[in-house]
């Protein structure tokens, strides 16, 4: 295990420095906010997000109800590890209709080890563990995998991996099928294409804020390789409802009104599939965290620890 600090980022009074750690071979980005005396608090990013996609604001607000938040890049994205595999649209035409012959690069399990590897590289015996989208994904894994490493579950905007679940608008996988720019300025327009395709109708779209974050992602990491080769492991997932249903840590499922990515019938699927686990429906939401949700995000997750004691 080996351990280098990133300069990219200054330090505040309660976010430390990105570092990158190596895994048995894997290096993962992190970096974390709050006292790391208080209940940890791990946050796991979905399909090409990298971990800032956890903004820092909402990341202090958990930190300030009294948990030490850490946050990281999964393989395969932001300043993680890269992988080698080529994924073509035939390897996601195959992982999509016959999963089960399908070879991607590594599996949502591989994903699961990183996180608790990390988790032991910081002396973590236990955490409550977040996950967005194919965040939740993993989320799921750890509890299922992992039951004596999670105080509490909250998986957001995310699904069991039932094939037959209602499947994604077309248009939204039109748009993320499409070839991504690697010409700055075009690559923009893309993505606030496809942030608009994902949000919601109530909250008002706010394009200055998403052009922000897209360009500080853009210029972090630009991988879309990687993205191709998440994809085609979510693809070649197996579904989980029956091993969701032995999943006892308190569980919160967030899901969006009118999610057009991850339908809302996939929250209510894995909220069925764990025992009491509780549904929380946030109007309006499409695929998306926008800011004027995040009180009502950090709430609801942080009602949840608490029943961990």
């Amino acid at each position: 295990m080996s351990l280098n600090t990133s300069s990219d980022h200054a330090v505040t009074s309660n976010h430390t420095q990105e570092q990158i750690i190596e895994l048995d071979g894997i290096e993962i980005a992190f970096d974390s906010f709050g006292n790391p005396n208080h209940p940890p608090m791990l946050l796991i990013m979905g399909l090409g997000m990298q971990m800032i996609n956890w903004d820092d604001i909402f990341c202090q607000s958990l930190a300030a109800q009294g948990f030490w938040v850490i946050r990281f890049d999964n393989r395969d994205a932001g300043n993680s590890q890269k992988f080698n595999k080529k994924v073509g649209v035939l390897d996601l035409l195959i992982g999509q209709v016959l999963p089960k012959i399908g070879k991607p690069e590594y599996q949502l399990e591989d994903m699961a080890q990183d996180a608790i590897k990390l988790l032991d590289a910081l002396d973590i015996k236990q955490a409550h563990i977040v996950g967005a989208s194919m965040g939740g994904m993993i989320a799921q894994l750890l509890a299922i995998h992992f039951p004596e490493r999670v105080k509490s579950l909250t998986s957001i905007m995310s699904t069991t991996g039932n094939r037959k679940l209602p499947r994604p608008k077309a248009k939204v996988m039109r748009a993320m099928l499409k070839p991504a720019p690697r010409d700055r300025e075009q690559y923009l327009k893309h993505a606030i294409n496809l942030w608009k395709l994902l949000h919601g109708t109530i909250i008002p779209f706010d394009e200055k804020r998403t052009i922000a974050v897209v360009s500080r992602s853009f210029d972090r990491q630009f991988y879309p390789r990687g993205i191709a080769r998440q994809l085609h492991t979510i693809l070649c997932a197996e579904d989980r409802t029956q091993l969701l249903k032995k999943v006892s840590v308190p569980t919160l499922v967030l899901h969006g009104e009118i999610d057009p990515l991850v339908p809302i019938e996939a929250g209510y699927a894995t909220a069925k599939a764990i025992e009491h686990a509780q549904m929380e429906v946030i109007e309006g939401m499409g695929h998306n965290l926008p800011p004027p949700v995040w009180p009502t995000i950090v709430e609801h997750i942080c009602q949840n620890a608490s029943k961990a004691g």
